[in-house]
């Protein structure tokens, strides 16, 4: 038997590895042939397997990104809204409801006051004895519409009669003698000189600033609740006058100590110190309605007339030429104290007819009010107000008056005697 002849050549590891890449090789092209034939999904699974591996770049370059974005806190803005998704229909807005003043609105009580006496814009600059001959408005009441159990008759809020149609304003005499009786009650004992002076030393500027300014308007009725307001922490307070209310400070001490029912225990000029009384109880201070706006001052007669009593036109018209070139008595300052101009004018009625008083400066209406004090306080007659000048008449037949201490309220008069005023 022959024997073959066998190749004997050593086994590399070369060899090796190149018979195994190739045998893979053909072991994976004849499965894509194989696959192809019957499942053609589960190819297209392996190609998209194939490319997946190629984009595992851009999906680390994205988780990249995001972690930027959560380093950063960023948040992108919402997309925009469509046209659908917005609200055809506006919410309007409630209309605002219509401005009311405070005076008419609902649910106000009126306010019932028993004080004795006719309430008045100023107690000190009108009086009832004068009537006026008419009104400058209707008859609106100062203190609101429906907030006062008063009527309103165009110069004051009466107390006894609410229904009165006139414009008289005369007071009646029962409430005085009940003003009175309630003074003396809350007045008490009078004061003692010892305890006189110990107010009048509290109420000095350098000790306390509480005080109550008087000015051209004169003591009006808002001063009521004032001068009530600082009895509370005090027992006196000093009222500071000024202007044409000076000229008649016994009418002032009238009203302050007849409102109030306090006391004027000193007067200095135009300052006065007003006490409360021994038995005032501030808990038990009476209720003063406020006015809210200042009425309008009624029409009253002329004060000049075309010609004087007892003379003639041409005569008039001579006395006024002359008035105003006679020299002047004195010349009025603006807000300034005239207590004294009274008795100056009855003085110079001694030597002269006529008599002029300079108001340069001076508001209209405030020398007109001086001009009808001094007619009723000297007697005199007026007789013109031009060029800013008070010009007055003694009159034919001429008396002096005699100056009345009687008409200061007896509390004063007491302690002015002791002060030697």
């Amino acid at each position: 038997m022959e024997e073959t002849d066998i190749d004997q050549s050593p086994v590399t590891f070369e060899s090796l590895a190149g018979a195994f890449f190739r045998l893979k090789t053909l072991y994976h092209k004849m499965s894509l042939i194989r696959l192809s034939r019957h499942n053609s999904s589960s190819f297209a699974l392996l190609t998209r397997r194939l490319h997946g591996a190629s984009s595992d770049e851009t999906v680390s370059s994205s988780s990249s990104s995001s972690r930027l974005r959560d380093h950063y806190n960023f948040q992108p803005p919402p997309p925009p809204l469509s046209p659908s998704s917005v609200d055809p229909v506006k919410k309007k807005k409630p209309p605002k409801p219509q401005y009311r003043p405070p005076s008419s609105l609902e649910g106000v009580k009126k306010m019932h006051s028993s004080l004795p006496f006719d309430f008045r814009f100023s107690y000190t600059e009108s009086s009832s004895r004068v009537r006026p001959i008419g009104l400058r408005e209707p008859k609106y009441s100062p203190f609101g519409p429906d907030r006062l159990n008063r009527e309103w008759t165009g110069v004051c809020a009466p107390a006894v009669d609410p229904k009165v149609e006139t414009v008289d304003g005369v007071e009646d005499p029962k409430l005085e003698e009940k003003r009175r009786r309630e003074r003396e009650k809350i007045q008490g004992p009078p004061l003692t000189e010892a305890e006189r002076k110990f107010l009048v030393e509290l109420c000095q500027r350098n000790k306390t600033k509480r005080q109550i300014n008087l000015g051209r308007d004169g003591l009006t009725h808002n001063m009521l609740n004032d001068i009530y307001n600082h009895w509370k922490h005090a027992e006196a307070v000093r009222v500071k006058c000024l202007g044409v209310p000076t000229l008649d400070m016994k009418n002032v001490i009238f009203h302050l100590e007849d409102k109030t029912y306090g006391q004027v225990v000193s007067k200095h000029c135009g300052t006065l110190v007003l006490y409360r009384g021994r038995n005032y109880d501030p808990k038990k201070r009476p209720k003063i309605p406020l006015m809210l706006w200042k009425p309008h001052e009624p029409v009253y007669p002329r004060l000049i007339k075309t010609t004087i009593d007892g003379l003639s036109i041409e005569e008039t018209k001579a006395m006024r030429k002359k008035g105003l070139a006679v020299p002047a008595l004195t010349k009025l300052a603006k807000n300034g104290y005239y207590g004294s101009l009274v008795s100056m004018v009855r003085d110079a009625f001694l030597v002269s007819e006529l008599v002029r008083i300079d108001c340069l400066g001076l508001e209209k209406k405030d020398y007109k009010k001086i001009g009808a004090k001094l007619r009723d306080l000297v007697p005199c007659i007026l007789v013109t107000f031009d060029k800013e000048q008070v010009v007055i008449w003694r009159g034919k037949d001429y008396k002096p008056a005699e100056e009345d201490e009687g008409e200061f309220p007896p509390s004063f008069i007491h302690h002015g005697e002791a002060q030697g005023l």
